[in-house]
């Protein structure tokens, strides 16, 4: 299991999103699938999809949280007609928002969102590195702008094999950006690559929870870490979830959940989903006692 993965809100459409996906991209393939009942949200359904290498969770649980630009995903393909490929399967009932084309430093690139407004940027790099084909980027804008140096180094600072990578900045002259912000820049978190950037043109959107990533954790003193280190917003705190200083989201959570969860035991799984909601930070040793009965 990858140590980092996506977690993306949807409405009532996490199931036919996946299948959407699925059919999107070449060999992705549904992992998992379940239903978890007695939430706030009723009975929300759960589905893990695998996407060239990178695993992403969906859940339907309400209208609470909308997608935006401010996470977008970078799909890195090695010819045009791959590109060309993936944006027809992804683009019907979306918005272009980089039409595809050829731009200075790419011969095929297009920036869209999809129908359920999932931003996904498709590249080709031709000969680049391919070994990890979705790269998650963030996009400080607003009050954050300007941030994310300071947001990459937070990131290297609180993950394990973790380091900076290439940094392009904003040169004089290219208003309305603020000569020095990142233009774009690369990181890896437990070995899996991020990219960020700064954005001082005007923006009505943010940072929320709709996506989200989520820390595995292999015990208690992970999950303590990784909370002490990135929450920072106290009435943002539920059920494993956190959001950090510059409002980006993230589920800490034990693998052992995991387990537990897709045991296929309905009283077990009702047990713990009445134990973890009523935590803020997860604790282990009470959700093994939920487990078992106790």
């Amino acid at each position: 299991m990858q140590k980092i993965t996506t977690h993306l809100w949807y409405d009532k459409e996490a199931k036919e999103a996946a299948e959407f996906y699925v059919a999107a991209f070449p060999g992705a393939t549904i992992k998992n699938s379940s239903v978890l009942h007695g939430t706030p949200s009723g009975d929300v359904d759960i589905v893990t999809i695998d996407v060239l290498g990178s695993e992403f969770t969906l859940i339907s649980a309400g209208p609470l949280f909308k997608f935006n630009p401010s996470i977008s995903f970078h799909v890195k393909c090695a010819t045009k007609e791959e590109v060309d490929a993936i944006w027809a399967k992804l683009s019907p009932g979306g918005t272009p928002l980089m039409e595809l084309g050829t731009y200075p430093f790419s011969e095929r690139f297009g920036w869209m969102q999809d129908k359920y407004g999932l931003s996904w940027q498709i590249i080709c790099v031709g000969g680049g590195d391919l070994r990890q084909r979705i790269t998650p980027a963030m996009l400080f804008v607003g009050a954050v702008c300007g941030r994310t140096e300071e947001a990459i180094n937070h990131y290297v600072s609180v993950f394990r094999d973790a380091k900076v990578g290439n940094i392009l900045r904003y040169g004089q002259g290219e208003d309305p950006e603020k000569e020095g912000n990142v233009k774009y820049a690369s990181f890896t978190l437990e070995g899996q690559e991020f990219g960020a950037m700064d954005s001082g043109r005007e923006h009505k959107f943010a940072f929320n929870e709709a996506i989200s990533f989520m820390v595995h954790c292999k015990d208690q003193k992970e999950i303590d870490h990784y909370w002490e280190k990135l929450s920072a917003v106290p009435e943002s705190e539920q059920c494993g979830w956190l959001k950090d200083k510059f409002g980006v989201s993230w589920q800490i959570v034990p693998v052992a959940m995991d387990e537990m969860m897709k045991s296929g035991d309905k009283r077990k799984m009702a047990r713990v989903t009445e134990a973890f909601l009523k935590m803020k930070k997860f604790d282990i040793a009470e959700l093994e006692k939920a487990a078992e009965g106790k």
